[in-house]
């Protein structure tokens, strides 16, 4: 079994009306995914706000979550910023903190050419000297990482791994095909619906933000696409489509985060405060909230 693999949720950082982290709310999240089987956490990634946050707040959340994870499963920590020094000073606080590895995405605003991509990561691995993953999110970033790119990224020292949120499982299945059976490089897929079949053809798990919410149901589909139970995965993946609902009641990108920080609101988990400028979902919003987390109760027998 490799180092990195199963489900590690892309955390979503609990805040408190100040917008300040909420300690309380993230032991309370970490514990209920630990407590769900979850083999890894992933914190300040896109689920997590990680770079509309404060740098305050980035370090507190990637200190304390390593403090209340005690050395159970692997902490993974988003490093993500459009500044190359933010990006390397928050590597190095992330390093003294022991996280097990820091994850990365290309700088946004400018967009990258593929020479510049490569050097960043070059460059970026040599000079925090710890385990590093590329993450390609080409929504938030205007960059897209090809194939061929990360084939060649998968031969630097310290680059351990891959996370795909591109939703393109033709890309992905060429890295699959090329990096599968390298035991000192992870491939995991970000959009949960593809979790199954990634994993059933060789992916070594899921960044599942759903995971947050249903840690259970996301590690039972991993396990089941890793056994080849078909039957088990078509179950588990009509949960997750009806899950995936909480993403989309908003009209805008920042809907995915509120509908799962509502969820957790009325699951007495956290509160569902947002990174300024943006703000959570009214009443109206959270009925419908409520009226999901009902459907998907009665789906995983939950009362």
């Amino acid at each position: 079994m490799k180092e990195f693999h199963g489900i590690i949720p892309p955390a979503i950082t609990p805040l408190t009306a100040g917008r300040t982290l909420d300690v309380a709310g993230l032991e309370r999240l970490v514990e209920h995914m630990i407590s769900g089987g979850v083999h890894g956490i992933f914190v300040l990634g896109t689920t997590g706000e990680g770079p509309v946050l404060s740098g305050q707040v980035r370090r507190d959340m990637i200190r304390e979550t390593v403090r209340i994870v005690r050395g159970r499963i692997p902490v993974l920590a988003g490093i993500s910023s459009a500044s190359w020094q933010d990006t390397a000073e928050l590597a190095e606080y992330a390093k003294s903190c022991n996280v097990s590895a820091a994850v990365a995405a290309p700088p946004c605003y400018f967009k990258l050419g593929e020479p510049e991509l490569e050097d960043f990561y070059r460059t970026l691995a040599a000079e925090i000297a710890m385990p590093l993953f590329i993450y390609n999110m080409p929504d938030m970033t205007k960059t897209t990482i090809s194939p061929e790119l990360v084939i060649k990224l998968a031969d630097i020292p310290n680059i351990c791994g891959y996370k795909d949120s591109t939703g393109n499982m033709i890309a992905f299945h060429k890295i699959l095909l090329a990096l599968k059976d390298r035991q000192d490089f992870s491939l995991f897929v970000g959009p949960e619906e593809l979790l199954g079949e990634s994993v059933l053809y060789g992916a070594d798990g899921g960044v599942s933000g759903g995971a947050n919410l249903l840690p259970e149901v996301f590690v039972a589909m991993y396990d089941a696409a890793r056994k080849g139970d078909i039957a088990a995965m078509q179950k588990l993946q009509k949960v997750i489509y009806t899950n995936r609902k909480l993403y989309s009641i908003g009209h805008h990108q920042s809907s995915l985060i509120k509908g799962v920080k509502s969820a957790l609101r009325q699951k007495g988990i956290c509160q569902d405060y947002l990174a300024a400028p943006f703000n959570h979902f009214e009443e109206p919003e959270s009925r419908i909230v409520g009226d999901i987390l009902r459907e998907v109760d009665a789906l995983t027998g939950q009362k």
